[in-house]
């Protein structure tokens, strides 16, 4: 690990993405979010790789953005440095995003990039001591790492509009009341409680849950009658697969599936 800012583990089917800057609060700068996107990308084209999770060590999830370093960057309007393995964690590009779930497991505090890393994930796991807010506004700016899109989706639009206009904080029972995360736990416990839920995905058949999240996000993006459409025929490739023969006999025998995969 060293002094590595981002921390990547391989935990059996799941890859541990862990924000390493615990002495800023996790302050995120321009070289963690690249360390991140080679970490998706990395999720992304390994096939023994079945789900994420992403977490940060210390008391806080992150203090946001480390701003004066990504003064530059905002101006020109580019991100920069991005390469042909990385893919953004914030999954801003619908048509080249992560196509495996990740698990977000987040405590403390946990502001304006991390709450866009919260709505950018699949399944949230929140301490009680979570500290949510999107300060943009209180900076001259706005949160441009997809929350003005998907925080209403979430918690419908008076409760986000009111969390985005304002720059004022939600605590983790409210989050979790609101439906923005699952499960709420006592600080310390997040991480662990994550695993296990990322674990469980990992052990699903890996195209099925690839392609029921597939599924999910078209309708988001594109709409009900959009996902609709195709269903029929995006179940036709998992049929012919390995993992439906092994979920259906697996089934007949009254045991545990062995999902490989393929």
């Amino acid at each position: 690990m060293g002094n590595e800012k981002v921390i990547c583990e391989t935990r059996g089917h799941v890859l541990l993405i862990g924000l390493n800057r615990p002495e800023k609060r996790n302050a995120l700068i321009p070289e963690m979010y690249y360390d991140m996107a080679r970490a998706y990308g990395e999720l992304d084209r390994n096939k023994n790789l079945r789900c994420g999770l992403l977490y940060a060590v210390g008391d806080h999830f992150t203090a946001g953005l480390d701003l004066p370093k990504w003064t530059e960057i905002f101006k020109s309007g580019v991100t920069g440095n991005m390469t042909d393995d990385m893919l953004d964690p914030y999954g801003l590009n619908e048509d080249k995003r992560c196509t495996k779930p990740v698990v977000m497991a987040c405590q403390g505090i946990c502001y304006t990039a991390g709450v866009e890393m919260l709505l950018a994930s699949d399944v949230r796991v929140a301490a009680r001591d979570l500290r949510l807010a999107q300060l943009e506004v209180k900076r001259g700016i706005f949160s441009i790492g997809g929350s003005t899109v998907r925080l209403f989706q979430e918690i419908g639009w008076g409760n986000a509009m009111h969390f985005l206009f304002t720059g004022d904080e939600m605590s983790g029972p409210e989050a979790y009341r609101l439906g923005l995360v699952q499960e709420l736990v006592e600080p310390g416990q997040q991480f662990e409680r994550a695993l296990e839920i990322a674990e469980r995905i990992a052990k699903a058949a890996p195209l099925g849950v690839q392609a029921s999240l597939a599924s999910a996000r078209k309708a988001r993006i594109y709409g009900d009658k959009a996902a609709m459409s195709t269903l029929l025929q995006e179940i036709k490739p998992l049929m012919a697969s390995k993992d439906s023969q092994e979920g259906l006999q697996a089934f007949i025998e009254r045991r545990e599936p062995n999902f490989s995969g393929e």
